[in-house]
């Protein structure tokens, strides 16, 4: 294969209901520093319908280009119809590299689209580099997070990789910055559409997803029961924070596996992430290291945790946790 054909770093423009996702536009940053690299262009892939006015936020968050594939059958996700549009761009533009976020959608699209362009996939990245080669460098833990494995994908174009929604730093939005839109139309064959949406049923969900809170305060295995994490929520409702968990919690079936932190659940970078009786293994870490602040609880002083908190506190976070409260609320 002839890699010179391939060039610009695309990111697929992940929407629902009209509305840009937010690993979207964290993967715009990354894109905006690989193409940098690289001296080549980001492209947004932004398939749905009646959205194209989004496209200017994606060229605020560090897009050159916009293609915007505007169909009634885009409306919703289903994987057929967005298999064929975004195989269509793959086939006409020859992009180097193509980022999708590890949500749904993107676990479910990506591996689909490498296997139709018979290239390879590195899934649920945590980290993205150019090489000297101007090949992408794909970090990923391996072996149940024991180690960190860098994949590279020499021979075949264009490289893929999932990237996990809070791993990546956003741009700040500058509405100063002017960009393409270019309109792309798929030629569907709709003789494939085996798949159609009936109706959508939606969760009514009151919690805040902790991958978008400020703030949060996460209990692990010294918390206990479901009685033992009455004391995070009060000190949660204090700070205006989210409870998260690790996964024995989750494990346990004391707290809901869409609030475990970690390599199996959400890597989330509040400003301040509170770690109550959290030992801190690695596959724990690998889900919060980032956080701007880290406070740690723990009897054990040797606990791993404290050697990545700025703050440490070594006591029963039973008799810590309602001191704190206290003290906080005056």
């Amino acid at each position: 294969m002839d890699k010179s054909n391939f060039k610009d770093v695309y990111v697929f423009i992940e929407q629902r209901d009209g509305k840009v996702q937010n690993v979207a536009l964290e993967l715009l940053g990354k894109a905006r520093e690989l193409a940098d690299a690289l001296g080549e262009k980001v492209v947004a892939v932004m398939p749905g319908y009646k959205f194209t006015d989004q496209a200017e936020l994606c060229i605020a968050h560090g897009a050159d280009k916009v293609l915007v594939i505007d169909e009634p059958e885009l409306e919703i996700y289903v994987t057929e119809p967005y298999a064929q549009a975004i195989y269509q761009v793959i086939e006409a533009k020859k992009p180097a590299v193509v980022l999708f976020g590890a949500t749904t959608i993107g676990r479910d699209l990506g591996p689909r689209l490498s296997a139709r362009v018979e290239t390879g996939l590195t899934a649920d990245c945590t980290g993205l580099d150019i090489n000297e080669d101007r090949d992408l460098m794909m970090t990923r833990p391996a072996f149940g997070g024991n180690l960190m494995a860098t994949i590279v994908c020499r021979e075949h174009r264009p490289q893929m990789s999932t990237v996990r929604p809070g791993v990546m730093r956003m741009l700040a939005a500058d509405a100063s910055r002017k960009g393409e839109i270019e309109n792309f139309k798929p030629n569907f064959d709709r003789s494939k559409f085996r798949v159609k949406v009936i109706e959508t049923v939606k969760e009514e969900k009151t919690l805040i997803d902790i991958t978008e809170a400020n703030v949060l305060v996460s209990g692990g295995r010294g918390v206990g029961t479901e009685g033992g994490f009455e004391k995070l929520r009060d000190l949660a409702e204090v700070l205006e924070a989210e409870v998260s968990s690790s996964r024995a919690m989750v494990d346990a079936g004391v707290m809901d596996h869409a609030r475990q932190v970690g390599q199996t659940g959400k890597t989330v970078r509040p400003d301040l992430y509170i770690a109550c009786g959290i030992s801190g293994a690695i596959q724990h870490l690998a889900g919060m290291e980032d956080s701007e602040c880290i406070i740690a609880i723990n009897k054990d002083k040797f606990a791993p945790i404290f050697s990545v908190a700025d703050v440490g506190i070594v006591g029963d976070l039973h008799k810590v946790l309602p001191l704190l409260t206290a003290r906080l609320k005056k």
